[in-house]
């Protein structure tokens, strides 16, 4: 088997204040209250603009920035040497991206790139170190979802954002797209037009499993350095390409399945659909407190997250998001939106339950950089959001009933010590080579 080699020289100081962040949830000192940078985007017409992994969802995202208004690209990182060319074929034949640069190491393009704001399009388990070390120098972050792999990754990105105050922006997209159904849906149950609720059914994928993939050589044009940074935090493995799939690709990668780098389909659309349920509920600074797993231990459906109040979220159900209340039910999907009674979606909203309803997400975005104000879907609410999902995985995993502090973010009660200890997930503290996972979130 080939394995990923040491380099045991040196380390780079700042990815090492980032990576013991992103596993401990330590506080990270931060560049002032709004770094430099930041605070010179939010008045210019320009927005500098770094991003940092390229595979389809990236090359999706590139797209639409691309045709973003007051927007220019000045670098690019991504460790794969296929995808990182296309993308800068793309983005050097537009006049915005003209004078991008590319890098290999995500970090050296932060450090290095004269920027305003960066897009974390990475996989999932590298999301944290990115975007806390983007928070760090002050530049305003775009963070695909789920925000982060584990709980203590997602509160230490959440803090970082908190502590720099730069715009921060989850790519929890329902908030803002998708013909406004989940927006209005959300305005309908915060209006009362259903009454109260009693359960939301979440239909998503299945949680995540542990990661068996055998070793496969590595690709041509990848060194075993480019892996080690593929790898990040994660823990060492060898190379398969069903992780990170060779050259150029026009599909999602499997990465998504295992818990060393994700949280399976559960977290994977559940980070839309019950971002969507915590928004209508007004619970972006809270969760549930109690975790009730299927009584069949191999159940991949059916687990409860119960509320202080009695709410129901319910891990089931064949619809994106299904709100069950005493006087009707609404439906909302990415293409529908129905109810109990037709009449209920033709509900005036009471202005204090009314939602914005920006362009789009991208463009709420740029706004919320130029005007100084909090985005639709804000690092706290995708924290809150992906800590749902990661409360599921862990009741399914312990197959247990559970019970979590919203406040301390902490199990307590029965099966705490287990329960506490997966938080975080093995990983390498500090790791080898040049600097953390920059391949593509695809």
């Amino acid at each position: 088997m080939t394995k990923t080699p040491n380099h045991p020289d040196r380390f780079d100081s700042t990815r090492r204040t980032a990576t013991k962040a992103m596993l401990a949830a330590a506080a990270i000192p931060l560049i002032g209250p709004l770094g430099a940078r930041a605070a010179a985007a939010a008045g210019s017409n320009t927005i500098r603009l770094g991003m940092i992994g390229y595979g389809i969802r990236g090359k999706n995202l590139l797209d639409q920035f691309l045709r973003a208004p007051g927007v220019r690209f000045v670098g690019l990182a991504e460790v794969c040497p296929a995808r990182r060319d296309t993308a800068m074929k793309r983005i050097s034949g537009d006049r915005r991206g003209e004078f991008c640069k590319a890098y290999v190491d995500g970090f050296d393009m932060l450090r290095n790139a004269d920027l305003d704001a960066v897009v974390v399009t990475t996989p999932d388990h590298a999301h944290a170190v990115d975007a806390i070390e983007a928070c760090r120098r002050g530049l305003h972050v775009y963070c695909e979802k789920p925000l982060s792999r584990t709980i203590e990754e997602g509160r230490a990105i959440a803090d970082a954002a908190a502590d720099s105050k730069v715009a921060f922006q989850v790519g929890s997209q329902q908030r803002s797209e998708f013909g406004r159904h989940f927006v209005r849906a959300a305005e309908l149950v915060r209006n009362g037009s259903i009454g109260k609720i009693d359960r939301v059914f979440i239909g998503v994928g299945d949680p995540p499993i542990d990661c068996d993939l055998p070793a496969e050589p590595l690709p041509a044009d990848m060194t075993a350095a480019d892996w080690d940074r593929w790898l990040g935090p994660a823990a060492s493995r060898e190379f398969n390409a069903i992780l990170c799939p060779v050259g150029m690709h026009g599909h999602y990668p499997q990465w998504r399945k295992y818990r060393e780098f994700a949280g399976g389909g559960l977290a994977d659309m559940g980070a839309h659909h019950f971002d969507i349920a915590q928004w209508a509920l007004r619970r972006d600074a809270s969760g549930p407190s109690r975790i009730i797993p299927p009584e069949d231990p191999a159940a991949t459906r059916g687990l409860r997250l119960v509320y202080d109040d009695g709410i129901e979220l319910i891990h089931d159900g064949s619809v994106d998001c299904r709100f069950e209340g005493d006087a009707g039910w609404i439906e909302a999907g990415r293409g529908y939106l129905r109810a109990s009674d037709p009449a209920i979606l033709e509900t005036e909203v009471a202005a204090e339950h009314q939602l914005p309803r920006p362009a789009d997400h991208i463009t709420d975005w740029i706004d919320a950089i130029g005007e100084s104000r909090p985005t639709i879907a804000p690092a706290e609410a995708g924290h809150r959001t992906a800590t749902i999902c990661q409360l599921a995985a862990i009741g399914y995993e312990l197959g247990t009933p559970l019970t979590w502090d919203p406040r301390t973010e902490r199990f307590t009660g029965d099966h705490a010590e287990a329960a506490n200890a997966r938080r975080t997930r093995p990983g390498r503290t500090i790791w080898t080579g040049h600097g953390p996972s920059i391949d593509a979130d695809a």
